[in-house]
């Protein structure tokens, strides 16, 4: 299973690196004003629609109906049933994608309201989302031909499509002289993303053998299962939009830069979030499948908890630092061009705020696993919303004395609501259960992870003191130099209080803790 999620982890850190190289020109060539904010409310909007009805919904419900499928009653009912979604799927993304084309004024007037006194930010959000707005009819594709190749334990390709997106938004913005500003450049690269993702994601989907078609809709039981699955699982990711909603709604009407604010910060959040959480929830949720499909109940449990533990490992370190050195982050990656020092500041603090939050972010998909590998995406919903109503009542208080820095962190404060009543739902359930191996582990990482911090506040003020004389790349130096210290530093004592034992007993994954023989599995590592 390591290996498997080494894989996805890999191809997404590359996703995250490219994506900061773009970041870094967004920051340099559209700063943090009114231009980008409009961008950003054009490219949020598709991938809010995106997040409810494609990744965040579709693939808890469909990756575990197809897996049971393909295991209990062969690969050509699951191509049926593929076959049928994806007949679904381009009949309802076309009329939404018509809606939004025809109605884009009204739909920029309630994602973002204060543009409304700005008539031409306005009017430029209104010609960038029907620009990008396409983009979800693609990546709603990419999405299903996703979960077909992860329930094949096939994750390269999925994991690798989002690189394009970066790579497209790097070209066009390179080439922005072709078009009439930068925003519309940036626009266009996401557009052009979308088509090179569907034909590397549908082309290896292909190649597997599951490519879906269209065919005649059959309302039969896989159909209705899936469907009484999507439906709580769109409401949960409706939930967590309507959050992020909120926050560039909220934003609009705070003073210019706001969204721009919570947009960087966001990005270096969703690091790990996207490299260690996402990665490991991608593994986790078809494997625990096949295994509880089978009846492997010990080595289910099993490989959840050492899913827990990996995804520890590499999201304490980045919780450290982005409390630690926030400002230290944002110079040394942004501060260049149009993005200046002050916001630095108002990204690095908005970065603190979110990691507060980043352990639940990190866990909730492996957490919510054993739900969805069962069918039921109903629970998980009971406690993602009451974390959205806080997180959205928490919004309205603090905006008013913290502005953008209220709005992440009451998104923090609703994510540990969310994780906490999820965790004790799963324990209910008799779904989790912490075995010595993790409570061992807890203890072990959590004090690495406080000695690190103490480490990088040590030597924060010697670092910047000992490269002030610099006159070009300080910065990036200092941020360099820390990165090393605390990352040199934690893998050592990780070494030396787990040892190789810990290392192996991860890489085997999912054998049972409990001394008893687990069932074997084509795909185990």
């Amino acid at each position: 299973m390591l290996n498997k999620i080494l894989t996805v982890g890999g191809y997404t850190l590359l996703s995250r690196l490219t994506g900061f190289i773009r970041d870094i020109m967004l920051a340099a060539i559209l700063g943090a004003g009114p231009v980008a904010d409009a961008f950003f409310v054009s490219f949020r909007l598709p991938n809010h629609f995106r997040a409810i009805f494609a990744e965040g919904a579709f693939n808890a419900a469909f990756i575990p109906a197809y897996a049971r499928i393909r295991t209990q009653e062969g690969p050509q009912a699951a191509k049926t049933f593929g076959d049928r979604i994806f007949t679904l799927l381009v009949a309802t993304q076309l009329v939404l994608l018509v809606l939004a084309l025809v109605f884009t004024p009204q739909a920029i007037e309630l994602l973002a309201p204060g543009f409304s006194h700005e008539p031409r930010q306005f009017a430029l959000a209104v010609s960038l989302t029907r620009i990008t707005f396409p983009y979800l009819l693609l990546i709603t594709l990419v999405t299903l031909w996703g979960g077909i190749l992860n329930a094949l334990h096939r994750f390269a390709a999925p994991a690798g499509a989002p690189i394009l997106l970066n790579l497209a938004m790097i070209a066009t913005l390179a080439l922005a002289f072709y078009f009439p500003s930068a925003a519309y450049a940036a626009a266009w690269g996401v557009l052009i993303s979308g088509v090179l993702q569907a034909m590397l994601v549908g082309g290896d989907t292909l190649y597997a053998g599951a490519m879906t078609w269209f065919r005649r809709l059959r309302w039969d039981n896989d159909v209705r299962r899936f469907f009484a699955a999507l439906g709580p699982a769109t409401i949960g990711s409706a939930g967590t939009q309507l959050s992020l909603f909120a926050d560039t709604i909220i934003a609009s009407f705070l003073s210019a830069g706001a969204i721009s604010a919570l947009y960087y910060a966001d990005r270096i959040d969703q690091l790990p979030i996207g490299v260690i959480g996402i990665a490991v929830g991608t593994v986790l949720l078809p494997e625990m499948t096949h295994r509880l499909a089978a009846g492997d109940e010990s080595g289910a449990r099993s490989a959840q908890n050492r899913a827990i533990e990996f995804a520890l490992l590499l999201g304490i370190p980045c919780v450290v630092a982005f409390l630690v050195m926030p400002d230290t982050i944002m110079r040394g990656l942004f501060m260049r061009g149009r993005f200046n020092a002050a916001d630095a500041h108002a990204a690095a603090m908005t970065l603190m705020a979110y990691t507060i939050g980043l352990v639940p972010f990190v866990l909730i998909r492996s957490v919510v696993a054993p739900f969805y590998a069962r069918g039921d995406t109903a629970t998980p919903v009971k406690a993602a919303l009451t974390g959205t109503a806080v997180n959205i009542v928490l919004k309205v208080a603090l905006m008013g004395s913290l502005a953008q820095v209220g709005l992440a962190l009451a998104t923090s404060i609703g994510a540990w609501i969310n994780f906490v009543l999820v965790l004790w739902l799963a324990a209910r359930a008799g779904f989790i259960a912490a075995d010595r191996e993790l409570k061992s582990s807890l203890a072990k990482l959590t004090a690495v992870g406080i000695a690190m911090a103490l480490v990088l506040l040590l030597a924060t003020p010697i670092v910047t003191a000992l490269l002030s004389s610099l006159s070009r790349f300080r910065n990036e130096s200092e941020l360099l130099v820390l990165a090393a210290i605390g990352g040199g530093f934690y893998g050592l004592l990780v070494l030396v209080l787990f040892g190789r034992r810990w290392l192996s007993l991860l890489r085997r994954g999912t054998k049972s803790t409990s001394g008893e023989p687990s069932a074997p599995s084509a795909d185990a590592v």
